[in-house]
């Protein structure tokens, strides 16, 4: 690259999109390493269900930060931005090429721009807003912090909460402290971006071929396991797609296929939000390719868009 910074090759798009494949053959035609950044794959209870890399790509290409953590310690996105900046940093000292591979945006989102630095929120009023309805909150909002209430839908009860507390606890808006935002790696490497957006109806069929891959690779047993540690389910892991559709089959007295079929359905709407986030909130001049790596010389061609040296 054209300038003294160091690279990093992001690949992100929604899940089943082909991100593996493309980082796997990129990291096999540089050298490279292949960072995760997507918040499922962390956790070592499920790497079947969050489509993780499997051993044989992992004997192709060094991966990092794949099923490192376990479930019962949730990862924030500061905490996963920290352990990335490190490992970027490593793989940059042994002179290779990162490589980063996901579709969690608030990861990789956090990871390059940084983190607004707000302060804790006073408990009282975290516990008053949380007790509050959802109507209740964005009506406080409203007049609070009119641009956060016009820009959430009004049903987002998360984000309208977590809205309100940080005006209430600190005086500033969710967007002045987002301005301010602090430890982003961006402006010290040369980015180089890809988003993955293929075709929808070919997405929905990669989904469902897939999630019958993991049923017949074992995902079931896997989140019995998951089960058995009695873990909170408010944790990430247990909230993971497919954790609670495949719970049903012994909790709820659901049939294998009642199950199967809802988490293929909850799969593709998380597919759907992954797409719309990734259509329109990374920058404009990130490149987006539309066209299935499966396709005669798409690989070849998204590639070419990634390869430092190309």
């Amino acid at each position: 690259m054209a300038n003294s910074r160091p690279p990093l090759v992001l690949i992100a798009g929604p899940t089943a999109s082909g991100k593996s494949a493309l980082g796997t053959a990129l990291a096999e035609r540089t050298g490279g390493v292949i960072v995760n950044a997507d918040a499922s794959q962390l956790y070592a209870d499920i790497p079947i269900l969050s489509a993780a890399p499997e051993p044989s790509e992992r004997r192709r290409a060094d991966h990092r930060l794949f099923g490192t953590r376990d479930g019962a310690l949730p990862c924030s996105a500061a905490a996963y931005a920290e352990l990335a900046r490190a490992e970027i940093e490593a793989i940059h000292r042994d002179g290779r090429l990162p490589i980063l591979v996901g579709g969690t945006g608030l990861y990789i989102r956090t990871l390059l721009d940084g983190i607004a630095p707000v302060p804790p929120i006073d408990p009282a009023i975290r516990d008053q807003v949380r007790g509050a309805s959802t109507a209740e909150n964005h009506a406080l909002l409203v007049g609070l912090d009119p641009v956060s209430a016009a820009r959430l839908a009004p049903g987002d009860s998360a984000r309208i909460a977590r809205a309100l507390e940080v005006v209430r606890s600190t005086g500033r808006t969710i967007g002045q402290w987002q301005a301010r935002r602090e430890g982003g790696i961006a402006e010290r490497v040369a980015l180089r971006p890809i988003i993955l957006l293929p075709p929808r109806d070919w997405l929905v069929e990669r989904i469902e071929a897939r999630f019958a891959a993991m049923i017949a690779a074992g995902a079931l047993d896997e989140v019995r396991a998951l089960a058995a540690r009695h873990l909170d389910p408010s944790l990430p892991v247990m909230r993971a797609i497919g954790v609670r559709e495949l719970l049903a089959l012994d909790r709820e007295g659901g049939t294998r296929e009642a199950a199967i079929a809802a988490a293929v359905q909850a799969t593709r709407r998380y597919a759907k939000r992954q797409y719309t986030w990734f259509a329109h909130q990374p920058p404009a001049d990130w490149p987006r390719f539309d066209t299935p790596l499966d396709s005669p010389g798409a690989m070849g061609r998204a590639l070419a868009l990634l390869d430092p040296a190309g």
